[in-house]
């Protein structure tokens, strides 16, 4: 261990890096084959998929039209052979040459069950689509088979891998795996698991080569390197046969920044130094003594350099070199999420360099971007001085601090961006993440059912930006490792193959500080508690969890980061000790908080009841589906006669409940669409003209309009809780993209076009918001004023009545202060008779409520609406909207009648983008157009993501609740339906998954139709978050 004058120091086990000729095997030309050569066409290079390549030829249609997901299935039945002709690549190698350069097979991903042969010689079978590869193919490529110099990825059909395997005598049968298109089999295969379908996406099972793969050369002596920014090896634009030729490939990288003396059961001491942990795995083809490590950041003035261990000649195991550097706690600025301060970022050079006669050569040398910051998960136990003098819930804390400081985590929850993971863009996740910053969200849950999310498109294999952009944004990403509803079976065969998948993915995100923690999977710990409590040798079932989540990969998490905090599942009651690291499950005392909670609930006639919210430190999945809007229908309906709620192929696309089955359609689809259609029927006016396109539109969008009210509804009272006992500090929404175009739970469609929801959650999300919380048994109003930040906030409030003609009926004014991370209550009073003006009756107002408040010296506004009546009671006016069309895409509403209640403003087809309020630049849409108060929109057009860069303002479409029962604007000429969608009466489908799959009907139950109970302890005034 070496010591430096810059306080660095050096530990000497060893890790390998790149200098070397790298060539992108896109660049071949590559044929695909199913297994009886019936079809044979040109493929394109990796990164693809199966599917992609059969569109490309013309063999199929775009898979997401109409029915397709049923029609190719086909294609998950058969194997598919991709080949390529390595003939341009040899042709670049010197095979006389008694210093024969050793060639590396580098593949960053494969889709799943695979035999990879080189030149006719094989080469690996390989089955885990979330581990990169590399391979000396050295010997292989020097002497090819005489009718076969190609390089040839045969891939097994996933299904019946998986089948097979889950059929075999020796492996384990478990209560409550099953569910989706093809049930109970995903966890007998390292694949996406929603690949084999979701309630909320398709089972389309694809193959192929999905990830970039090159072919990367190591010359035999020490060359200069040439610069790379980011994670070795390169970016795909820089891969070809001119690249200088070196003896060494970085095969893997890790940064990890924590504080001195951090650990997963030690929290970081705020005042400590900075330790940079830089980790290398190299593959060498020499020999190399005296080497050293130089670390620097540039704009910190900041350089250290550490002598290594010799590397040794290692092209078919990888070697592995680390360096500590030691930096004062005041030198860097912090990385702090968007709406707590500024994301800071530093570009960090790294050089390898080996001594040469007159000076040393970089062998290695590139520069990634990282940033310092501590994030803990808070769950030990609240203190004694905690429950007395602040009025803290007895039980655990469950909560996230960013640099030492406890936050509200406001945010959502992804899934896969498009069934196929090749053609996933950049574009496309870019606007993503930014909407959800545009709307207050600080946090997004990567959902252990999808895949690991990719650094950057340019780094380590990546097909997309992900972590680059949340880091870049100041978005905090929740990463789960990929397990998800369901129990593993425990053996050797798969803990050999999860050990290198989990590590790969831990130290290739460990330089992102967006990073919050690692959960160990999706829902898993719910499943076993209960299947210890209910099934015949369940604490069987229990012990493999214990040895899988608690111990084996808990482990392997701890072992590659400092920096970041373990969980074992998303959902959990979290622990019983840290050190050692003991899950708690059911062993806790009644009446006590612990760990987080999701909350399902799909009777409507209680969505607006609190009682039946989770009294809970933090809630990471709630949610309610809605159908997409009419133009995204558009994209994949092809008949006429399919613009229906309720025609065949919407009903095809309605997984919820899903069908645990490849029954087409799905049996349970009209349950799924009854939910939606009793919602809107109880709570808006039903939809339903002369004109069925409006009327279809009319019934997407408003079951869009009710998935906004009840969400909203939960936020407001999950932030209100960070003012309770419970001390709640987070909220993350079931979800935040759509990966088809179908009725989901999603609050921004599969094109990118916001839903009525994500402009609800820019309102309630805001730093200070407003909200009336009524409750209806008992005729109470409580408005609250809600801030999350570290400081108390000063404002004020309005609050006015209005009639349906608009009429002003009475207002009243509020000043405010709300404590740190807390709310206010501005008014409470019971009984309609007393909060009714003059004696009105509820269906016939309203109330607007408008919060100001001053938050990092901005001006920020909030706006609520209130009906003390469902609206399909409500006695509404035709609002009469006109819509003066300005310059740039600006638009001016005005109500000319009544009022337009919930007025939306909808980008024609061909066009994303958002609308903002003209006054305020912050996202606006789906409010109440009083008359006299003018709205002035902006719409802000995405121009990567629109097929229509000019778009006409005579396209844009207003309508609001009044065109439920109208003719109006929202009508359409261009279609002509035959018949509108009818309400559905409900199917009690929970008897036939109880029937057809026994356990898992009643996880079922538990997750979707059984509401989460719990006494509401009494509120307390003024507490501190901690």
């Amino acid at each position: 261990m070496l010591l430096h004058s810059a306080l660095s120091f050096v530990l000497l086990s060893v890790a390998p890096g790149v200098s070397a000729a790298i060539y992108d095997v896109a660049q071949l030309e590559w044929t695909l084959k199913n297994q009886n050569g019936s079809i044979q066409i040109p493929a394109s290079g990796p990164p693809s998929q199966a599917h992609l390549d059969l569109l490309k030829a013309g063999i199929i249609t775009e898979p997401l039209l109409e029915i397709n997901d049923f029609t190719q299935r086909w294609i998950v039945n058969d194997n598919w052979t991709y080949t390529a002709d390595l003939t341009p690549f040899t042709r670049t190698l010197d095979f006389n040459s008694t210093t024969f350069n050793t060639t590396l097979l580098v593949l960053y991903g494969i889709d799943t069950v695979a035999n990879i042969t080189v030149s006719g010689h094989p080469i690996a079978w390989v089955n885990n689509q979330f581990r990169q590869y590399t391979f000396d193919i050295s010997t292989a490529i020097s002497a090819p088979s005489p009718s076969d110099n190609n390089l040839t990825v045969s891939l097994e059909s996933a299904f019946f891998y998986a089948l097979n395997v889950s059929t075999r005598p020796d492996v384990e049968q478990f209560p409550g795996n099953g569910g989706f298109e093809y049930p109970g089999i995903w966890p007998m295969i390292r694949k996406v698991a929603s690949d084999f379908g979701w309630d909320w996406g398709p089972a389309f099972v694809p193959a192929g080569i999905h990830k970039p793969a090159y072919l990367v050369t190591l010359s035999p002596s020490i060359g200069q390197s040439v610069p790379q920014t980011g994670t070795p090896p390169v970016s795909p634009s820089a891969s070809n046969t001119d690249d200088v030729s070196g003896p060494i490939f970085v095969e893997e990288s890790s940064i990890d920044i924590y504080k001195q003396g951090q650990n997963f059961s030690v929290p970081p001491n705020q005042n400590a130094d900075w330790i940079v942990n830089v980790t290398l795995g190299l593959r060498s083809a020499v020999a190399i003594s005296q080497s050293s490590l130089s670390l620097s950041f540039p704009e910190l003035n900041l350089t250290s350099s550490f002598e290594t261990t010799d590397i040794p000649i290692s092209t078919n195991d990888t070697f592995w070199i680390t360096a500590l550097w030691s930096i004062p706690d005041h030198i860097p600025q912090r990385w702090y999420p968007h709406n707590l301060g500024t994301p800071k970022l530093y570009n960090l050079n790294v050089v390898l360099s080996a001594p040469s006669s007159n000076n040393s050569l970089s062998i290695v040398n590139f520069v990634t971007r990282t940033g310092f910051r501590t994030i803990e998960l808070a769950q030990t136990r609240y203190s004694q001085a905690d429950i007395d003098q602040r009025g803290i819930w007895p039980g655990d804390q469950w909560h996230f601090k960013v640099n030492g400081k406890a936050f509200y985590a406001s945010g959502n929850n992804i899934i896969p961006f498009d069934p196929f993971y090749a053609r996933t863009s950049t574009d496309q996740v870019r606007w993503l993440l930014e909407s959800a910053v545009k709307a207050g969200h600080n946090m997004l849950r990567v959902w252990g059912g999808g895949t690991y999310q990719p650094s950057s498109a340019s780094v380590a294999g990546g097909v997309y930006d992900f972590y680059d952009i949340c880091d870049e944004l100041g978005l905090m990403a929740w990463s789960e490792l990929i397990f998800s509803d369901a129990l593993y079976p425990i053996n050797d065969f798969l803990l050999e193959n999860l050990e290198p998948e989990v590590r790969q993915n831990v130290r290739r995100v460990n330089r992102h500080p967006s990073v919050v923690q690692w959960a160990g999977g999706n829902e898993i710990e719910g499943i076993v508690i209960w299947t210890d409590q209910w099934v015949e040798n369940g604490k069987h079932f229990l012990d493999e969890y214990v040895t899988l989540f608690q111990d084996f990969l808990f482990g392997i998490v701890t072992s590659e980061t400092h920096s970041l905090p373990y969980t074992d599942c998303s959902t959990t009651k979290g622990v019983l000790s840290l050190d050692p690291y003991i899950l708690r499950f059911s062993n806790g005392t009644p009446g006590e908080i612990y760990g987080n909670s999701e909350r399902y609930n799909y009777d409507a006639s209680v969505a607006f009841d609190y009682s039946s919210y989770p009294v809970s430190r933090f809630v990471n999945e709630f949610g309610f589906h809605s159908m997409p809007s009419f133009y995204t229908w558009e994209e994949v309906l092809l008949s006429a006669e399919d613009f229906s709620f309720n025609s065949t192929v919407v009903m095809s696309r309605e997984h919820h409940p899903p069908a645990a089955s490849l029954a087409f359609p799905n049996p349970n689809a009209a349950e799924g669409q009854s939910e939606m259609t009793v919602a809107v029927e109880l709570w808006l006016p039903t939809p339903g003209t002369t004109d069925t396109n409006q009327t279809f539109a009319q019934w997407c969008w408003s079951t869009q309009v009710f998935q906004s009210m009840t969400i909203v509804s939960e936020v407001a009272w999950y932030r209100h809780g960070a003012g309770q006992s419970e001390n709640n500090l987070g909220a993350l929404v079931w979800q935040l993209n759509d990966i088809w175009q179908a009725p989901s739970w999603a609050s921004i469609e599969h094109s990118g076009r916001w839903k009525v929801l994500h402009y609800g959650l820019t309102e309630i999300f805001a730093p200070v918001t407003i909200y009336p919380f009524w409750t209806a048994s008992n005729e109470t109003l409580q408005i609250l004023a809600i801030s999350d930040r570290w400081e108390d906030v000063n404002g004020s409030a309005q609050a006015t009545w209005y009639d349906w003609m608009g009429r002003s009926l009475k207002t009243t004014s509020f000043d405010f202060t709300v404590p740190t991370l807390n709310n206010s209550l501005l008014y409470e009073a019971q009984g309609l008779n007393n909060i009714l003006p003059n004696g009105r009756d509820a269906a016939d107002v309203f109330l607007h409520l408008n919060v100001t408040a001053n938050v990092d010296g901005k001006k920020v506004t909030s706006e609520q609406f209130f009906t003390p009546t469902s609206l399909a009671n409500a006695h509404l006016l035709d609002p009469q909207i006109s819509v003066t069309r300005g310059q740039d895409l600006t638009f001016t509403l005005s109500a000319k009648g009544g009022v337009g209640a919930w007025t939306w403003i909808d980008h024609p087809s061909g066009t994303i983008g958002i609308f903002v309020d003209k006054e305020t630049g912050s996202p606006s849409n789906g409010f109440y157009l009083i008359p006299g108060i003018d709205r002035t929109l902006s719409f802000i057009l995405n121009p990567a993501l629109s097929k229509v860069k000019n778009p006409d303002p005579a396209d844009f479409v207003v309508r609001s609740l009044w065109n439920n029962t109208h003719l109006g604007e929202p009508s359409n000429p261009n279609i002509e339906l035959p018949r509108r969608g009818l309400p559905l009466l409900p199917q009690p489908f929970w008897y036939l998954i109880l029937a057809a799959f026994g356990f898992l009907g009643l996880f079922v139950i538990s997750k979707y139709i059984v509401p989460v109970f719990f006494t509401r302890p009494q509120p307390i005034h003024l507490p501190e978050s901690d």
